[in-house]
């Protein structure tokens, strides 16, 4: 029987898309953009209130945006052919054949052998890599391909499993701090993601020049100051249930010396692996897809049987990653199109006329954060809203270096704030280890955190060396 409470909860977002959905279109926007507005609030307040699973929301949302001739079926469903979206697919499938082959084991007991004193070394070792690789990748989502199946084999050689109440935490603690790490490595380095440059660009029209050297000083206090702080910080949000463990490298030394040699398999998905990383690395210099990679690796993974079809076929959690993930890009990618979220970016920054230059900057940081729980891409927004809060900042009196720098590194290190907020959070949400509650929470309260770090230290060294 279905209680009252849960009837209430199923009712809430169908009531939110009914209610924004009939109050009339506001003057500068269309019917089309107010109600696919409306439908893709009420999908995020589903999850949010706990009415629905992602899928579920995502699903309806769909149907009801089509159906209604909200948006065109082939806008709706575009998604699933992005290519970013079949990237988070295909690393997915490859990080099975690291675990399958045995691979997976083989770096996890090393890692636990080197830094497995303490469940905060293990995070520690993962997102000072991801640190110190990320210039080299120019794509996050293809950055969290590599070390997504480096953290699920460190997981699994633990014996932290996604269906174990007590033991998923130390696999969800070491997904989040890799989730969070990619947010903030990307604010660090000037080519650890695309949507720098493309702030870059938009804050060229505004007379800045932003180089690699000059983006790094700039970015080094509050970024750096996050990334050393992160490991520990998630852990007092969500504790690992694991602490000290002085016998664990021991006993992983023993373990690895016991595996000897390795097998067939391993070599073949280690140096498809290593290609691959390669590949992405070197894309834009040999004007390669990073997508196409991806695939190719997979090709080679199936040809050489290291993955078979009876393997895909048993990857449920993938289809249904690659079903929400792919509706929700194309939606939110259909809210700027339409023209929603440079709408509302001009009319929340026109109600700051006349306010104290602090106060505008702080208050346009924060806005443009919190609208990216609208977005599934942080080069959308980028595109869409920066050269808007841009504009709105130095008309109020912000200093143009300032506001240019917040934003680019907002850009970045607002990724974690909810599952979908950036592609490369999906391989790690798509492990099983977190709910879509904790993600939401912790997303929450880690960009909060983040905020702090680059509102307080990043604004006072970017003052001080833009003198």
């Amino acid at each position: 029987m279905i209680s009252v409470g849960r009837l209430i909860k199923g009712a809430i977002p169908f009531a939110l898309a009914l209610g924004i959905w009939f109050v009339p279109v506001p003057a500068g926007l269309t019917a089309p953009a107010w109600h696919l507005f409306a439908v893709f609030v009420a999908a995020i307040a589903s999850v949010l209130v706990g009415a629905f699973p992602l899928l579920t929301s995502t699903m309806l949302a769909v149907a009801a945006v089509v159906l209604t001739g909200t948006i065109s079926p082939a806008k709706a469903f575009g998604g699933f052919a992005n290519a970013s979206v079949l990237l988070v697919v295909i690393a997915f499938l490859v990080a099975q054949a690291v675990v399958k082959s045995g691979l997976g084991q083989r770096i996890s007991l090393f890692m636990v052998s080197r830094f497995g004193r303490s469940s905060l070394g293990l995070a520690y070792s993962i997102v000072l890599t991801d640190a110190v690789i990320a210039p080299a990748f120019p794509s996050n989502t293809a950055r969290g391909g590599v070390l997504f199946p480096i953290v699920l084999s460190v997981a699994q050689g633990s014996g932290s499993r996604p269906e174990d109440a007590e033991g998923r935490r130390l696999g969800g603690y070491l997904m989040f701090c890799t989730m969070a790490s990619l947010a903030v490595s990307s604010a660090l380095w000037m080519t650890a993601t695309s949507a720098n440059p493309i702030g870059i660009q938009v804050a060229r029209e505004f007379g800045l020049e932003i180089g690699f050297g000059k983006w790094l000083i700039a970015a080094s206090v509050p970024a750096l100051t996050a990334i050393l702080a992160l490991p520990w910080v998630v852990a007092r949000l969500f504790p690992p249930g694991v602490g000290e463990t002085p016998d664990a490298p021991v006993a992983a030394r023993k373990a690895l010396a016991e595996l000897g040699p390795l097998s067939r398999d391993e070599w073949i998905t280690a140096v498809t692996f290593v290609l691959m990383v390669a590949g992405w690395v070197f894309a834009d210099a040999l004007k390669l897809n990073v997508t196409s990679i991806a695939f190719a690796g997979l090709g080679v993974l199936l040809m050489t049987n290291v993955l078979t079809i009876d393997d895909i076929g048993a990857q449920g959690d993938t289809l249904t990653t690659f079903l929400w993930l792919a509706v929700l890009f194309a939606l939110s990618g259909q809210l700027n199109e339409l023209g929603f979220m440079g709408y509302a970016g001009q009319r929340l920054a026109s109600h700051l006329g006349g306010l104290p230059w602090p106060v505008t900057y702080v208050t346009l940081l924060a806005l443009y954060i919190a609208i990216h729980y609208m977005f599934v891409s942080q080069s959308s927004q980028v595109l869409a809203l920066m050269g808007v809060f841009l504009d709105v900042g130095i008309r109020g009196g912000v200093p143009a270096p300032l506001m240019a720098f917040a934003l680019l590194f907002a850009s970045s290190y607002f990724s974690v704030i909810t599952p979908q907020a950036g592609s490369q959070n999906v391989i790690f949400v798509g492990a099983g280890y977190l709910t879509q509650r904790e993600l939401y929470r912790l997303g929450l309260l880690m960009t909060l955190f983040f905020f702090a770090v680059f509102l307080v230290l990043g604004t006072a060294w970017i003052l001080l060396i833009s003198r």
